[in-house]
């Protein structure tokens, strides 16, 4: 009896210790599950980029398009990690269209939480000068997922245009110089209604009384504006060309401004008008056709639109660019006294070779 008892007391000691050893073993795979699944889950799963990387995802794009979108363009590593934790936090049934800004080293989840939740990174568009419709669809199309062939025909519609008050040779008088912010996956309609609603914020009640008491709509107002931004790049003569172009109009002559001839012509490079330019056949060669063009030829800038507004009462009547070539213009009130201006700026051009 005594060797049986302590054959049992021997055997308990080594009982205990194989159960904390098996304890140990499972708390160690425990531990390294939860290691491994809290790295599939919080740890980096980028490739080598800079600093930040921009995914697109498409509008109607699905779960596959995301995956195989991440993988095309090198942006993560893991392919099935990363598709463990989407499922896991139901991505694929969330997919939303958008530009996503992807820093190196954001793990599954930071990416999954951003592109699950649909925050976006916004783009920032910014309009200076254009000077045709094809160049503002470009300028929309290059930088938001709007369709360029759907933009152009929303402002080649009359019908559609007809609710802002615009035809398709006024349509670019919506356009303001600005920056505007917009989501990537803003549609060709509401980036079109966000630009026009700059143009309503522009036209204030005392800038359309300004262009009353000129006798002018605010689309001639625009469309004046435009030869006037395409006539100079300085500023405090561009109320004084106005003045020109204004007083042709009310007595009824012909504008002949130049950079309508290069609008006519679609040749914006052209330095010098010869005879054979002014016969183009064009409602916005205004050397052909009386009163101000069908639409604008650029879109004029903010300080250039109040120069028109605020238009000084001259009795000039011609310009000329400056002989001295410093981007200024003499102004006349005669023929004569113009041509004498023209023969200088001619005799300049000629001694340059230009």
């Amino acid at each position: 009896m005594a060797k049986t008892k302590r054959s049992k007391s021997k055997q308990q000691p080594q009982k205990r210790l194989w159960i904390r050893r098996a304890i140990v073993i499972v708390i160690a795979l425990a531990a390294g599950t939860l290691v491994y699944f809290g790295y599939r889950l919080f740890g980096p799963n980028t490739r080598s980029f800079g600093d930040n990387k921009f995914f697109y995802v498409r509008t109607g794009s699905t779960y596959t398009d995301v995956l195989n979108g991440l993988m095309d363009q090198e942006i993560i590593r893991s392919r099935n990690s990363f598709d463990w934790v989407a499922r896991e936090l139901g991505y694929p049934e969330r997919v939303k269209a958008g530009k996503y800004k992807i820093t190196r080293g954001m793990s599954n989840f930071d990416i999954v939480k951003i592109l699950r939740s649909g925050r976006q990174t916004p783009v920032t568009l910014t309009i200076t000068k254009l000077r045709t419709k094809k160049d503002l669809v470009h300028k929309i199309c290059a930088n938001l997922e709007a369709d360029s062939a759907t933009f152009l025909a929303l402002i080649n519609d009359n019908v559609y245009l007809r609710q802002y008050g615009l035809d398709t040779n006024t349509v670019m008088c919506a356009i303001m110089p600005n920056s505007y912010e917009f989501y990537w996956n803003t549609s060709a309609e509401n980036a079109f209604k966000k630009i026009e609603k700059g143009r309503e914020d522009f036209w204030t009640s005392e800038r359309k009384e300004k262009a009353q008491h000129l006798n002018l709509t605010i689309d001639q107002v625009t469309i004046l504006a435009s030869i006037v931004e395409e006539e100079s790049n300085k500023n405090d003569e561009k109320p004084l060309i106005s003045s020109v172009y204004l007083n042709r109009f009310r007595k009824g002559m012909r504008l002949q401004a130049d950079p309508t001839v290069k609008f006519a012509l679609q040749d914006f490079g052209l330095r010098r008008i010869r005879e054979g330019h002014l016969q183009f056949d064009s409602p916005y060669n205004t050397y052909r056709y009386e009163g101000l063009p069908p639409g604008p030829i650029c879109t004029p800038s903010v300080k250039t639109l109040d120069a028109v507004l605020n238009t000084p009462e001259t009795d000039y009547l011609y310009f000329c660019a400056k002989s001295d070539f410093s981007g200024y213009h003499a102004f006349a009130a005669t023929y004569a006294e113009h041509m004498k201006n023209a023969h200088l700026y001619q005799a300049a051009l000629n001694a340059r070779g230009i």
